[in-house]
């Protein structure tokens, strides 16, 4: 099974601490999924997209960048998610991977008026409560054709969908861990968020986050279209 995660972080200060996006999701799920080969490309740095018969399933990460923003590596992934779909290969969406899937796939994904919220929050994830950690001013705001809502909150309508064709997103981030939650705060904090906001995102880090969090599921996931 090959599974290719799709980078879509241009660089910053997290990047130059903890490495690059593509090897932190693959750390994240690779112990869930032993029977897996996994690899990245550098999507935001205009890296060539693989072809879907050189890949069993892909992850698209977060990004620092919006769905509605003119790069040159954006309608590249555009028009590959869609040649992914038509040819059955599944994928899961981060953040910015859940927008973007929404957004190729006939829903709408834009910026949120609720502002940057990161931290941690408390989510109803299919029928249970969960904590997740979370960074974003962008909001999946139309749900896609064939496509259901499975976690929700009042901050976030639409925190996870489950489509009619092989594809999961989450609007959390399960691949983060409490230091890296902590250092994003302290990094981009001051300059998104109130004083306030600040203080309450710094205070949500005590939160029980579960530290396996989707990671089963997402492995599950592939494995189901890998048989």
């Amino acid at each position: 099974m090959r599974i290719v995660v799709y980078d879509c972080v241009t660089g910053d200060e997290l990047t130059e601490k903890y490495g690059r996006t593509g090897p932190l999701v693959i750390r994240w799920i690779e112990n869930d999924l032993p029977e897996a080969n996994f690899s990245w490309v550098h999507v935001a740095g205009n890296a060539t997209l693989p072809e879907p018969d050189a890949a069993d399933g892909i992850i698209i990460s977060g990004s620092e960048k919006g769905v509605y923003d003119d790069t040159e590596w954006m309608q590249p992934l555009r028009d590959n998610l869609q040649k992914m779909r038509a040819a059955g290969v599944p994928m899961f969406g981060i953040c910015f991977g859940h927008q973007i899937m929404a957004d190729v796939f006939g829903g709408r994904a834009e910026k949120s008026d609720k502002g940057f919220v990161t931290g941690s929050r408390e989510f109803n994830d299919r029928g249970m409560n969960i904590n997740a950690f979370l960074a974003h001013q962008d909001q999946v705001h139309e749900v896609p054709p064939g496509a259901q809502v499975i976690a929700s909150a009042e901050h976030c309508p639409v925190a996870a969908l489950s489509y009619d064709f092989p594809a999961l997103s989450v609007q959390f981030h399960p691949e983060y861990n409490r230091q890296f939650a902590t250092d994003l705060i302290d990094l981009f904090g001051a300059e998104l968020m109130t004083e306030d906001q600040l203080q309450s995102a710094r205070d949500s880090l005590s939160a029980d986050v579960e530290h396996d969090l989707w990671r089963a599921d997402v492995a599950e996931f592939f494995r189901k279209y890998n048989q």
